[in-house]
Order: structure tokens, then C-alpha cells, then sequence
């Protein structure tokens, strides 16, 4: 089973500590996708875990064996993982067959042996999961990128690795080969039964893909969750507004209601990471997706919701299935709804805004 378990993990460069009490655990034949702001540590816990770098603390655990602990260091070549990085960096000089053959070898052949092994029934399956048989003799010259990262992918796999690693492996992609190659990916590692962990900078492609997600900031990882748990329940209104859009108000809780520029809406308070919840009375940051806007023509029959208030749609991003409206709403109060596309209306229209479902309460400091 290749489960991976990260405890408490320390890392720290001369300038000092990246990566702070970092926790983090996957089970066996999941993918997990990391996503945070540039510089907060995703790509040195993925190079910690390959055992690239050393930690300051704290253990890391693959399947059955500690790879990292007090005292223990275990070289990256005998930890049975797999890397599969953002340019897929083949050898120029071996063919793709040979590229994938040379995995096999895990570092300690040659090209004379890759060679040898190209023709193998172990190459050969490998390229028909990634579907490049018909290019085993092609040069990666004669790739495209495509094409490349997934001759990466079953080089990555070739080894028999009870973790891949894939740090922005679609990166450079157009996004029609990009959603692609990611789908085909997610399929190939649950086919092959192979733990994965993604570093990606696109956060749809984080909750689309991954089995769980982890959003880290400043060294921490500050949620993991299931994508529908990240995204619908967020730890913080930080986390709120990097995975998704949102909107936020300030509001008054009274029960398991807050009330608010828009009205007085149902809700629901998140405690923080010391457990405190907001209480009642208390000032509250309170966000509200903006699929969660139910907006009509004013002169259509009423909205459902617990508010309902008057405006008109200022701005139109439309993106074909759906479309982001910007409204000012008579009050003062701008907001931005998500609507589909049999819901949108052009830009100029009066219209009526309610909240659908219970918002969620952060005390404001958090």
C-alpha cells in the first residue's frame, strides 16, 4: 500500500524555515493536488518528499517504510518514487521507447541498456496506456508537448514507483490539451493503482482532478479536504477567496442568522483553526459564492430567498456556459453573481438579487 504520510515536517533554507509543521497525508492510490501563491513552500515539500532536500524535523512516510525521520535520510533513488516535471525533460539522444526503458533502469543504466530494453513487453504496455505506441521510434524533438509529458509520465512509471510526483506537469499546455492530458493522467495513476501528489498553480485544475486538496500559505498548509469540502466549507476567508470567487460582507450574527448590507441571511459560523466560532452578537466576515446570487429581470415574478433587493447589472463577463455580472445594487452595495447561461441578462438590465442556501461566519480577525 502506498499511502504517504508527512508529519510535522520542517524545512529551511539558509534564510530560513519554508516549510512550517507542515502535515499531510494521502491514502493509498489518491491524488492529492497542493495550490498556493507563489514561494509558499508547494514545490519544496514535493522535493522534501522526493528526498532532494533534507528536513530540519519531522517524518515523511511512504506505504510501509519511514523515508525521513530524526536520523534517517533515505537517498531519493531508493524511496520508489516517481517525478514527473513541468518541461518533462526527456534525453534528446534516446528515442521514446528507449526514454521510457531508461526509467526502468531507475537511474542506474545507461543508454546502451535503455536501448536494450526499449523492445521489452513492459515498454511496450506502458506506451499503450499513454497511447504513443504507434511513436515508440520518434525522437522528442518530434514531440509535441503533449505528447511529451505523457512519454514523462510513463517513464515515471516505469519504475515500478509507489508515489508520482507532478510538479506543474501541464503548465506550458494550451488548455484544451492541458484539460486533456490531466483527465488522462488522473485515469492512468487510478488504472496503475500509484499514489499521486500535483502542484498546480490552477485551482479549477486543483478541485477538478485531485481526490483531495491541500491550499497552503506561508510554509502551512492551511485546509485539506476533499475538492467540495475546500471549496464549500473553506478553513478561512483567505482560502475562500484563492480557490474560488467569492464575495465578502461584513455582517452582525444573531443565531443562526447575519445580519448584513443585503439583508439578514441564514448562517452558518466556521470556528477557526483554535476552534472558536463566532457567538452571538459578534461582528462577522460572511461570504457568499457568487453562484449563490440569484438574479432576475426586475419586472419578472419574485426571487425565493430571505433578501431580496433591487439593482442593475453594470458589467458582463460571459464566458459561453455561464457568465460573472457585476451589479450596484440601490443601496450602494456592488456585488458579482455567477449565472448560467439561460439565466443571463446583458448589461443595463434592472434586476432583483437573493441569496440561495446559508452563508458561512468568520469571526473578522480570521
Amino acid at each position: 500500500m502506498s499511502r504517504l504520510e508527512v508529519r510535522d515536517l520542517t524545512v529551511g533554507y539558509e534564510g530560513g524555515p519554508v516549510l512550517h509543521a507542515v502535515d499531510v497525508e494521502v491514502p493509498h492510490g489518491e491524488l492529492l493536488a497542493i495550490v498556493g501563491p507563489s514561494g509558499c513552500g508547494k514545490t519544496t515539500l514535493l522535493r522534501t518528499i522526493a528526498g532532494l532536500l533534507r528536513a530540519q524535523s519531522g517524518e515523511i512516510r511512504i506505504g510501509q517504510r519511514m523515508v525521513t525521520t530524526h536520523g534517517i535520510h533515505l537517498a531519493p533513488e531508493k524511496r520508489r518514487i516517481g517525478w514527473v516535471p513541468q518541461d518533462a525533460a526527456l534525453f534528446p539522444h534516446l528515442t521514446v521507447a528507449e526514454n521510457v526503458a531508461f526509467g526502468m533502469l531507475a537511474g542506474r543504466g545507461s543508454a546502451r541498456a535503455a536501448r536494450r530494453a526499449a523492445t521489452s513487453d513492459e515498454v511496450r504496455r506502458l506506451l499503450d496506456l499513454v497511447d504513443l505506441a504507434p511513436l515508440a521510434h520518434r525522437a522528442p524533438g518530434q514531440l509535441s508537448g503533449g505528447q511529451a509529458q505523457r512519454v514523462a509520465l510513463a517513464r515515471a512509471l516505469a519504475a515500478g514507483p509507489e508515489l508520482v510526483l507532478l510538479d506543474e506537469p501541464f503548465g506550458a499546455l494550451d488548455p484544451m490539451l492541458r484539460a486533456d492530458l490531466r483527465a488522462a493522467v488522473r485515469e492512468l495513476l487510478r488504472a496503475e493503482g500509484v499514489t499521486g501528489i500535483l502542484v498546480t498553480h490552477d485551482q479549477a485544475e486543483a478541485l477538478s482532478v485531485a481526490d483531495r486538496v491541500a491550499v497552503m500559505r506561508g510554509g502551512e498548509v492551511l485546509q485539506l479536504g476533499t475538492p467540495e469540502e475546500v471549496y464549500r466549507t473553506p478553513a478561512t476567508p483567505w482560502v475562500a477567496g484563492f480557490v474560488g470567487d467569492a464575495v465578502f460582507l461584513r455582517g452582525v450574527l444573531h443565531g443562526d442568522e447575519v445580519a448584513t448590507s443585503i439583508g439578514r441571511l441564514r448562517a452558518m459560523p466556521v470556528a477557526d483553526a483554535a476552534g472558536l466560532a463566532p457567538e452571538d452578537g459578534a461582528d462577522v466576515t460572511v461570504l457568499v459564492r457568487p453562484e449563490e446570487l440569484r438574479v432576475v429581470r426586475a419586472d419578472a415574478a419574485s426571487v425565493a430567498g430571505a433578501a431580496a433587493l433591487d439593482g442593475i447589472v453594470t458589467d458582463v463577463e460571459y464566458t459561453g456556459h455561464d457568465a460573472m455580472l457585476a451589479l450596484a445594487l440601490a443601496d450602494g452595495v456592488s456585488l458579482r453573481a455567477r449565472v448560467t447561461a439561460s439565466e443571463f441578462v446583458p448589461r443595463g438590465t434592472e434586476v432583483r438579487v437573493s441569496v440561495a442556501g446559508p452563508v458561512l461566519a468568520y469571526r473578522p480577525e480570521y
